[in-house]
């Protein structure tokens, strides 16, 4: 008996079946394999058929099969997913060279002072001083415990990824 539910439907191996194709190919199996037929039926083809069904009825069953078949090597050559390229800003261009990340760096510290002028400098200021008394009642309640420092970190992160929207663009956005 095979394990794959695309072949005891005898459907394609194919991630884009709808939910019709499949119904179809399992009540033309099942009406005509039933056990309750005159002949007696085929149970063994009948129940292959059922749990092929179970497991191909719905989109996420299809595609987990899909998978499981594509890496058993039974898909088809077009289906063998390949590294995703690249996207972004440096898509385009040769790998970085050694380097390049601490210069964009430096040059994202030398901007910095630039980008919170041209921004919101007052939003910025009041969401640094929230932040501030934050972590100093957090390190005064519970600064000894554990869990201080990584509700100060979890301050900080709030504080740096909410403050980004506060300063303006840099050039060349």
């Amino acid at each position: 008996m095979s394990t794959d539910p695309f072949a005891a439907l005898g459907l394609p191996v194919r991630n884009d079946l709808t939910n019709e194709q499949v119904r179809a190919a399992w009540r033309h199996i099942a009406a005509a394999t039933h056990p309750d037929r005159p002949d007696g039926g085929d149970v063994t083809r009948y129940t292959a058929a059922a749990s092929a069904y179970a497991q191909l009825r719905t989109q996420w069953g299809r595609s987990e099969a899909y998978a499981d078949q594509v890496e058993a090597g039974h898909g088809t050559a077009w289906a063998r997913t390949a590294p995703l390229p690249v996207v972004g800003d440096d898509a385009d261009e040769t790998p970085a060279r050694p380097g390049a990340t601490a210069a964009r760096l430096a040059r994202a510290g030398w901007l910095l002072p630039a980008r919170i002028a041209r921004g919101r400098p007052l939003r910025l200021a009041l969401r640094g001083i929230a932040a501030a008394i934050m972590s100093a009642v957090v390190m005064r309640l519970i600064g000894g415990q554990p869990a201080g420092p990584a509700l100060v970190t979890g301050i900080i992160t709030w504080f740096v990824l909410t403050g980004r929207g506060d300063l303006a663009p840099p050039p060349g956005r």
